[in-house]
């Protein structure tokens, strides 16, 4: 099983890697202790026999990954993953790189008809028609050596990908949709989908109360709890969980002996940099000035649905998704439907490939331009 430590080997690999028209990467990491992904291993193929498969350990001192950037930089060359998005993180952080172009197969298998957020053994199994060994897969993979189990799990995250592709491909060649996979991935490549802004973390905690002034404490304190897990590569709840930031919220502690009292915070958090950081944060939120207080998104509450349209439009994407073969959520989920009732128009399933599906016809529903007729297990679209 070949495994490359150097980086003139992996300079080697990537040459003869960019002589084909794809490689396929996957990558094992930790995550649990720190903030950033901690990349242990990376598993890399191009077409043929297992002799084109090798992981690449990138934790010994004589490697680095700048060939492999290379090669994500050579657009003749796609670059396959299978649910890419924690992999592509670990390449922007490190390097300020995405590999172009992209498939991802998991976007592409939805597209197809393998229903939502398809898991590779589910593909392996249906495409490949073999089975995965999975009893490596939650090993720490930061240890070395690595087991010969370990080997050849992380090795078949690769060789079966090439054929999981290679269908996939023509699949989307076939049914003319390849342009729906390539605006999917659009988020994929955009750097703003992996840049965590400090000051936006607060609309990630959930909470029942919508005071301005409870939020702005909210929001101070999920700042700084961002900022510290970013600095200090630890994860953020090792800072303080969410359930304890709420109530920090609501107790607001002035003093040092006031968090003293708190149920919910971690014995480290109420001494040190944190507790000054909690601190200081609560008194922002409370002497936020009126004009900078957080509000609540309460746009779609304003919302008059319709509630016999959206019963329409939720047959109708029923119809329009077992034609197309394709998860209706992955199309438009309830509260977009409602959306769509109500009379909005900026929702994203009328727009782009999602129009020609469901959208188009949306519309023309809205409008009463179209009914909708059963015919026996079927439900038809009828012009009026």
């Amino acid at each position: 099983m070949r495994t490359l430590t150097t980086t003139d080997e992996l300079r080697s690999f990537c040459e003869e890697a960019a002589k084909h028209p794809y490689v396929t990467l996957d990558t094992e990491f930790l995550r649990e202790r720190t903030y950033y992904s901690k990349l242990c291993l990376l598993q890399i193929a191009f077409p043929g026999g297992e002799e084109n498969a090798a992981l690449v350990d990138p934790l010994g001192a004589d490697l680095s990954l700048a060939p492999l950037y290379d090669l994500f930089r050579n657009e003749n060359v796609v670059k396959v993953f299978h649910a890419a998005r924690q992999d592509l993180e670990i390449f922007w952080v490190d390097a300020g790189v995405f590999p172009k172009p992209l498939f991802d197969t998991q976007v592409a298998a939805m597209v197809c008809g393998f229903g939502e957020q398809v898991g590779y053994e589910t593909l392996v199994r249906k495409i490949c028609k073999q089975g995965l060994d999975k009893t490596s897969r939650f090993t720490d993979w930061s240890r070395r050596p690595l087991s010969d189990a370990q080997k050849t799990y992380a090795l078949a995250d690769v060789t079966h990908l090439r054929q999981i592709y290679e269908y996939l491909s023509r699949e989307l060649q076939k049914t003319g949709r390849s342009h729906w996979v390539a605006e999917e991935l659009q988020v994929l490549t955009d750097p703003a989908t992996y840049d965590v802004q400090p000051e936006q973390a607060w609309r990630r905690v959930k909470t029942r109360t919508t005071s301005g002034r409870f939020l702005a404490v909210v929001r101070e304190l999920a700042a700084f709890r961002e900022e510290y897990a970013q600095s200090n590569n630890v994860p953020r709840n090792r800072v303080y969980k969410d359930d304890a930031l709420v109530e920090l919220a609501s107790t607001k502690p002035r003093s040092v002996s006031d968090l003293g009292g708190s149920r919910l915070l971690l014995r480290e958090a109420r001494k040190g940099a944190i507790a000054d950081g909690i601190l200081q944060a609560v008194e922002r939120g409370i002497n936020c000035p009126a004009d900078q207080i957080p509000q609540p998104d309460r746009s779609r509450e304003k919302l008059q649905v319709n509630p016999a349209l959206a019963d329409l439009l939720r047959v109708l994407l029923k119809a329009k998704t077992e034609t197309a073969g394709v998860a209706a959520k992955l199309i438009a989920p309830s509260s977009d439907l409602d959306a769509i009732a109500a009379g909005e128009r900026d929702v994203p399933a009328l727009s782009g490939w999602r129009q020609e599906v469901f959208g188009a016809d949306a519309l023309r529903l809205c409008e009463g331009r179209i009914a909708l007729a059963a015919k026996g297990q079927t439900v038809q679209v009828v012009e009026l």
